[in-house]
């Protein structure tokens, strides 16, 4: 039995992760380890075969190189997203790497629309206050969704329930962009439109945009300084996909500019040293971010869309069934 080193192990993994892999491999080849992968860890995986890892784990060339070097042969990922790893260099280096393409679209798609309302509702404003006895509802108007232009970037899983939740709420038009349309949304009588159209041409600006596209090469800072600018004023933005889609500095700069009227965000661009730990003593470096969370009009959370019961089992299921499929012999992941 190959044995594995589980980076970025958190309490969660032992609730259907480890179970389902004890099961298989035995408790002994299973090596838990509560810190990111990256150069400065790559040792630990010493003697394993497999390392799995999460979203914030770093597999560039040289940790890639290094792992292959050590005699890991398979890379097991417990995310949908894979741009964390350089699939080139393990594909040079015969390294199979393996991923849950879907987990829970349910999970992360209600988690957008949690956001919305919450920002468009002041719903995080409104608990603080009765929290501290204070019921005055001055300064919590908010607006309907009914009415109002919806645009989705990406309609693959996650962005097609997103779009069904949010047709819920009869908006005024729902548009969408995506490389490959879906007869299921067109039916659903969303407009598939460019990516610059949604975003800016004044006849169709989007109230509403939620980000539900992959980060690659050519979606990083999908959202910038540029098509901010030529956004609908107080355009609502919500992101539960990656944090490099969106550039934070730009955003910054756009909610200040009150170009931007609300921000929800699962997912921040340089998320690496702060999501996923409790850094509630340290005073953080990352000055964009701590402006960001000053806003009144911006709810940041810190990667947990995906966070529900059915998800954690569904990627515990999923990994393990990559392993076996290994163990037997079957294609890696191919990018793209």
């Amino acid at each position: 039995m190959p044995k594995i080193a589980i980076f970025s192990f958190a309490h969660y993994d032992g609730q259907c992760l480890v179970p389902a892999l004890t099961a298989h491999l035995g408790a002994d080849n299973l090596k838990c380890l509560p810190v990111r992968l990256s150069e400065e860890t790559a040792e630990l995986a010493s003697g394993c075969e497999v390392v799995c890892l999460f979203v914030n784990d770093i597999a560039d060339e040289r940790v890639v190189n290094y792992l292959a070097d050590i005699g890991v042969k398979l890379i097991l990922l417990r995310s949908t997203g894979f741009n964390h790893v350089d699939l080139e260099c393990a594909a040079k280096r015969g390294l199979d790497v393996r991923r849950v393409p879907v987990y829970s679209p349910y999970a992360v798609a209600e988690m957008a629309v949690g956001l919305l309302l919450s920002l468009v509702r002041k719903i995080h404003k409104a608990y603080n206050r009765v929290r501290e006895h204070n019921f005055n509802i001055e300064n919590l108007q908010g607006f309907d969704i009914h009415g109002k232009t919806i645009g989705i970037l990406g309609t693959g899983n996650i962005g097609r329930i997103t779009a069904k939740i949010l047709n819920g709420f009869s908006p005024g038009r729902l548009l969408g962009f995506d490389p490959y349309p879906s007869d299921e949304m067109k039916a659903l009588g969303m407009e598939y439109v460019s990516k610059e159209t949604l975003l800016a041409e004044e006849r169709n600006d989007s109230d509403i945009i939620s980000l539900h596209v992959p980060l690659m090469p050519e979606t990083y800072h999908i959202i910038g300084k540029e098509s901010i600018q030529t956004m609908k004023k107080g355009v609502v933005i919500i992101n539960v996909s990656r944090g490099g889609l969106i550039d934070a500095e730009a955003l910054e700069e756009g909610l200040r500019e009150r170009k931007i009227g609300g921000v929800g965000m699962d997912v921040y661009e340089n998320e690496q040293s702060f999501f996923f730990k409790d850094c509630s003593d340290q005073i953080l470096s990352d000055q964009i971010l701590t402006r960001l969370l000053t806003f009144p009009n911006v709810i940041i959370t810190a990667h947990q869309a995906f966070l529900t019961t059915e998800a954690l089992q569904t990627i515990a299921d999923t990994t393990l069934q990559n392993l076996k499929d290994y163990e037997a012999g079957g294609v890696q992941l191919e990018e793209g």
